[in-house]
């Protein structure tokens, strides 16, 4: 968008905002109510893929600026963890030393200015960063108001840029020789699974072998470039029809408990068809309980669908029209997150926002969460989502 048409959205902007507090005490409120915002950050010791199995923890930050100062904070954490895991006597010398405490000290003080810059309405002002950021969200057309689908290619871009950042990190360590490229001898799995138990269920088993590896290479020349890598992390979000392929046969291994190399009946309806069914289902975390007798039907109608050979059992090849939903990818997320903003911004309940509608309920874009249970009006916005 030019800057001519930022300038009339933000000369609009202005007016708006002035109309609307002089005649809006619901505006008022928004103001004058203490939300201090908190950083939160997706840095795990774990599983990073437990997201798939867990997505009401996954958020997505909707503003760059405060996006960039939640990966600082991430880097920071991550460079702690990093030296405790792979530098032990520079983390013990840091013990000794009594650097170690200096430096969570001085994380958190780094956190605490960060904080408090964004709770400085001065500094950082909701309002404004919306009446900057609406337009650049509303493209596709620009025509004033936000859609759903402009709203998920919004919160998308922003959690590409982050998966990215991620990988990168990553790479860096990984990549020995810096040549830019990984090579299956290069790379150390994450001390989760070297941790990690190998009889239980989980990734621990198959997601950091020389299979993941070679199906993540999709040019085949024993080497992962950064576009690879960032599959070989992330599987769930890649277009390269070997590594689905591959995802599907772990679910195979990880679900076959009987180790006959396929899923039967009994084994799909424990355990895949409930991903299946919550991904389906709208506000799928906060689901109600279903008894086996209500979902034996259905259940066995999906399984049939899928069992295109009509054996009885679930092949690798069978699962790939459902493998999205046993492993939401990050577009399910920015999706999920765009429908609940608009639910609770979306004032004259049309599907899509205006500037205004924004303006009027800023915490929701930058504190928000699924949970029913915070009924009470005070608790209404969190800081979940940024």
């Amino acid at each position: 968008m030019g800057n001519l048409s930022v300038i009339i959205y933000i000369t609009i902007a202005i007016l708006l905002l002035f109309l609307i507090s002089q005649n809006n005490p619901k505006l008022h409120r928004h103001h004058h109510r203490h939300r201090r915002l908190k950083l939160r950050s997706n840095f795990t010791l774990n599983d990073p893929h437990s997201k798939s199995r867990d997505a009401h923890v996954h958020h997505i930050p909707f503003d760059p600026v405060v996006a960039e100062i939640e990966r600082r904070r991430e880097d920071k954490q991550w460079e702690q963890h990093y030296i405790q895991t792979h530098h032990h006597e520079l983390a013990q010398q840091h013990v000794k030393t009594g650097s170690a405490t200096e430096l969570e000290h001085e994380l958190e003080e780094f956190e605490d200015d960060d904080e408090d810059y964004l709770n400085d309405e001065d500094k950082f002002n909701v309002t404004s960063r919306l009446i900057l950021l609406f337009p650049k969200i509303d493209v596709d057309p620009a025509d004033g108001f936000v859609s759903e689908r402009e709203l998920t290619q919004w919160n998308m871009e922003q959690s590409q840029k982050e998966v990215l950042h991620r990988t990168e990190r990553e790479m860096e360590v990984h990549d020995k020789n810096k040549d830019g490229f990984i090579s299956f001898g290069e790379y150390e799995p994450p001390s989760w699974v070297k941790n990690s138990d190998n009889n239980s269920f989980g990734y621990d088993m198959g997601w950091w072998k020389e299979d993941h590896f070679n199906a993540s290479d999709a040019d085949g020349d024993g080497l992962l470039n950064i576009t690879e890598f960032n599959d070989f992390l992330h599987p769930a979000d890649t277009r390269n029809p070997k590594l689905l392929q591959w995802l599907c046969q772990e679910e195979i291994r990880e679900r076959d408990s009987d180790k006959d190399g396929k899923v039967g009946f009994n084994e799909f309806f424990h355990g895949l068809f409930d991903l299946v069914r919550n991904y389906d289902e709208e506000g799928h975390h906060n689901a109600s309980h279903h008894t086996d007798e209500l979902e034996d039907a259905p259940a066995r109608k999906l399984f049939a669908q899928l069992d295109k050979d009509g054996d009885g059992f679930l092949s690798d090849v069978e699962l790939m029209p459902i493998i999205e939903k046993l492993h939401p990818s990050e577009r399910y997320y920015a999706k999920q997150q765009a429908d609940y903003t608009i639910q609770q911004a979306d004032l004259d309940k049309d599907g899509r926002l205006t500037l205004t509608e924004a303006i009027e309920n800023p915490y929701v874009f930058y504190s928000a969460i699924f949970n029913e249970d915070d009924n009470d009006e005070d608790y209404e916005y969190h800081d979940e989502f940024r």
